[in-house]
């Protein structure tokens, strides 16, 4: 009889792709001797080599048949895989998670974003409205997660989850960019956005950005609405010409923004964002692409963000709503050629030093082994 464990990872609501899933947390544990299987939807369409095994979902474009349909079909052959780990990675999918838990199996309950938070951010919601269902959300979690183990994404939802196991989501080292060669000539005038384009991210700031410094252009490479397209040239006005956005109303493929970071040398990656509770203390993906891509950064004086710039010597933090401080930085970087490279420099020796996925695979592995001893 094997006694190799089975892991079995659920998903209805995020891509059978996703970076932390399927590439980081399923590769990993399928490598280190564990039997992997993910559940997700249309995973048998998408996925196009079976390094792992595969139950694919149907895809419901319905929220209310996906929140209903999906996630019973997910508890139904999960549970008929009888697993020694169950890993889940949706919220609505903890009443299932409660259901998969028993005395001899561990179900881990994997929370990639502060939905909590997340909640009182939609502006569209009355506040009231927003507080309540914040509020409710957060009862049924803690209802739900009793008896599950916590995985945690981020250092600070530690706060919240003060018994979970931080396992980070750094990225996996990206060869195409670490190998990206040392740029010797200053630096030409564009910043560079990569990933979902919206408000909270930043959007209708970064569309100032050809008014604040009249030299440079922005490049967007995301997914990006087209009323938000819109939205970004108006606010551009004259200097529109001057706003790329590539993604208008379509996904944007990460081979795609590699070679954006590969084939220019950008003055500065950005990520001037608006405070909100939901980014001020997320260490942002795209920092660390920027980074790996030895490109200096550009972004708001968040306290997190501004301790992580000053500690890596990786970029400039300043105030999103200050345009002087932001002409600043993109001056400071056109003028000081040797220093911008510096800090580039600095970014991706951080990454390929401290900030990466090797490091979180194996504080993952041990955390498995070890919740498998004392379950086992």
């Amino acid at each position: 009889m094997s006694n190799t464990k089975k892991v079995v990872h659920l998903t209805t609501v995020h891509h059978p792709l996703d970076p932390r899933i399927y590439y980081k947390q399923c590769l990993s544990l399928q490598k280190a001797g564990f039997d992997v299987t993910l559940i997700a939807t249309d995973a048998e369409k998408i996925i196009p080599e079976r390094k792992i095994n595969l139950i694919s979902l149907t895809k419901y474009r319905n929220r209310f048949l996906r929140m209903i349909v999906s996630t019973y079909k997910a508890y139904k052959l999960a549970k008929n895989l009888k697993a020694d780990f169950y890993h889940i990675h949706d919220p609505e999918l903890l009443p299932f998670a409660w259901m998969l838990k028993r005395s001899n199996n561990i179900v881990i309950y994997d929370i990639h974003e502060d939905y909590e938070t997340s909640m009182m951010q939609k502006e569209y919601l009355p506040k009231p409205l927003r507080m309540l269902a914040a509020k409710m959300f957060k009862t049924v979690e803690s209802f739900f997660t009793r008896k599950l183990e916590l995985c945690l994404a981020e250092k600070y939802y530690i706060e919240k989850y003060p018994r979970g196991k931080c396992i980070l989501n750094y990225p996996v080292l990206n060869e195409t960019l670490i190998n990206k060669p040392l740029e010797t000539k200053p630096a030409e005038e564009k910043l560079l956005y990569t990933g979902n384009v919206s408000v909270e991210r930043g959007a209708f700031i970064h569309a100032k950005l050809p008014l604040i410094d009249e030299q440079i252009s922005v490049h967007f490479v995301g997914k990006c609405p087209k009323s938000f397209a819109e939205k970004m040239y108006e606010i551009a006005g004259e200097n529109k010409e001057r706003l790329y956005i590539e993604g208008i109303d379509q996904f944007i493929d990460k081979q795609v923004i590699d070679q954006h970071y590969i084939n220019t040398n950008w003055l500065a990656g950005i990520a001037l964002f608006p405070p909100t509770d939901h980014y001020k203390k997320k260490e942002l993906t795209k920092f660390f692409e920027y980074m790996s891509a030895g490109i200096p950064i550009i972004c708001s004086d968040f306290p997190a963000w501004k301790e992580f710039m000053e500690k890596y010597e990786c970029g400039i933090a300043v105030d999103p709503s200050n345009e002087e401080e932001i002409r600043q930085a993109i001056s400071f970087l056109r003028e000081n050629v040797s220093a911008a490279q510096e800090m580039g420099q600095n970014g991706k020796r951080a990454v390929i030093d401290k900030l990466n996925w090797k490091v979180e695979e194996e504080k993952l592995v041990d955390w498995y082994r070890e919740l498998s001893k004392r379950d086992g």
